[in-house]
């Protein structure tokens, strides 16, 4: 899959049982760690609270739980479709016997009533009564033993049923079930439906409930730095070495890239400039400065910032994100210098050369000169190939050996283009601490706006994790800061929230 994106809130029948509220109360759920294709839940784990990833939730203001898609030519997901075919080709057969054998239909229509009455509001009790009614084990063993159990018949109802407990966008879904005959094959697809809509209700609950997961997650991380910090005073050391780095960083103003090329209007001045304009240091310009040295630590520095630890595997793929993005972005703007808006005013070739540079761009880090050749190579071919298809002329062998020889210099660190790049997107990610995503995303600087969305998703992830951060560390940060910088530069008496 794809992960479940859906925000959406469940269909409420309320006191009719039918129509669309939202629910009111969240209530005691369950979190499916199962892909819905996975086979009946008793045969798997699926008994989660969900505080359990409450330090997640605290981040992530969006969080969500997905479904887990395992690529088919995995081992893992090889074993798994094996395991999930010979289940439901055994079901299959069971059904199919004569007399047909009902003990595992049982089973799973016994797991199907739990499912459902988990997706139950306090106040749907109408809707309980027919769930118990219809799906009431002892009748329904009753009735296998008189060989009178028709389980197509049944599965049908349940999927009335389900029509008015799932999302809006789980409509389609339910409806596809109508057409189904085959009663082993309708019971598949009822339990990856119900895996869904187990998925969307414990989304919702945790969106009701982010609130007072995000201040439960604050005050225990919180509570056990502080427990650390009283049994080793000392445990402060390198994060007041971090924040005393970024006061020195911001002391002197970083060197400018020489003879950097102006293709897109780099050097033109940004409306978010400012936000680098030499002043007076502040506590929130210091912090900001720090989180963002988070993002460039070099893996050798064993000095990382004690109330950071937690977050050093994200901040680590944050700053890979961070890298990608840089030379993704440089690769774009040298493209379209040699090709202008006649090719990158097309929202589809930009997203084509986006989608193939990214994915040749996968080894950058291991290998960066051999993946920039191969990145020059397709970069040039598709470029020529697109403006023939437009009936123009290509490139003469001149701009096309230009093209792929500044697009191969990008993979030196010093790289010009690469370096401007760099600067923007660090310049976007602290407006990001100070001014919010979205604001930041007003009036981009020349050369990041082709990359406008994959910008906004690094962002937010950024501030997320700063910002949990600085709520459960903040008075630490406050401590030390206000002992580090002049009180004639202290210009706040305590770290703002980013």
């Amino acid at each position: 899959m794809q992960d479940v994106e859906e925000h959406v809130p469940l269909k409420d029948p309320g006191d009719a049982e039918h129509g669309a509220c939202s629910p009111e109360t969240p209530g005691p759920t369950q979190e499916d760690k199962s892909s819905p294709e996975d086979p009946p839940p008793r045969l798997i784990d699926t008994g989660n609270d969900v505080s359990k990833p409450s330090n997640e939730i605290g981040m992530n203001h969006d969080f969500h739980r997905g479904e887990k898609v395992l690529p088919p030519s995995s081992l893992e997901g090889k074993a798994k479709d094996t395991m999930h075919n010979a289940f439901w080709d055994h079901l299959k057969e069971q059904l199919s016997a004569t007399p047909p054998d009902f003990s595992c239909a049982l089973e799973l229509l016994k797991e199907i009533k739990e499912i459902l009455l988990s997706l139950l509001l306090p106040r749907q009790n109408r809707l309980r009564s027919e769930i118990a009614a219809a799906l009431d084990a002892g009748l329904l063993k009753q009735e296998a033993e008189r060989g009178a159990l028709s389980v197509l018949h049944l599965s049908k109802h349940i999927v009335s049923m389900m029509t008015l407990l799932c999302a809006p966008v789980r409509d389609e879904a339910v409806q596809s079930l109508d057409s189904t005959t085959d009663p082993a094959q309708l019971l598949r697809g009822i339990f990856q439906v119900l895996g869904l809509m187990r998925m969307d209700m414990m989304n919702y609950r945790v969106q009701r409930r982010q609130p007072q997961l995000q201040e439960h997650s604050i005050r225990r991380a919180r509570a056990q730095f502080q427990e650390r910090l009283r049994r080793k005073p000392g445990l402060l050391d390198h994060t007041t070495k971090w924040l005393s780095r970024a006061a020195a960083d911001l002391s002197t103003r970083p060197p400018a890239c020489p003879d950097a090329p102006d293709p897109a209007g780099l050097a033109r001045p940004s409306p978010n400039q400012a936000a680098s304009s030499p002043e007076p240091l502040s506590p929130t310009m210091v912090l900001s400065q720090a989180f963002l040295n988070l993002l460039l630590w070099d893996p050798d520095n064993r000095e990382f910032p004690e109330t950071l630890l937690r977050d050093r595997a994200r901040l680590r793929e944050l700053g890979a994100q961070l890298r990608r993005l840089t030379v993704l972005a440089s690769v774009l703007l040298v493209a379209s210098s040699f090709s202008g808006g006649v090719l990158f005013g097309s929202p589809r070739f930009v997203d084509k050369l986006k989608r193939t540079a990214r994915a040749l761009l996968e080894e950058f880090d291991s290998r960066p000169a051999e993946a920039m050749l191969t990145v020059s190579e397709q970069v040039s071919q598709e470029i020529q190939q697109s403006l023939r298809n437009m009936g123009l002329a290509g490139l003469s062998s001149d701009s096309a050996a230009s093209l792929m020889g500044q697009l191969q210099d990008i993979a030196l660190k010093e790289n010009c283009v690469r370096s401007v790049i760099d600067q923007r997107i660090h310049l976007f990610l602290k407006c990001c601490l100070v001014l919010g995503v979205q604001r930041s995303l007003l009036g981009l600087p020349g050369g990041l706006a082709l990359i406008e969305a994959e910008l906004a998703e690094l962002g937010q992830k950024f501030v997320s994790l700063t910002h949990h951060n600085q709520q459960v560390f903040g008075p630490y940060y406050e401590e030390i800061l206000n002992a580090l910088l002049p009180r004639s530069q202290a210009l706040q008496t305590e770290v703002e929230s980013l």
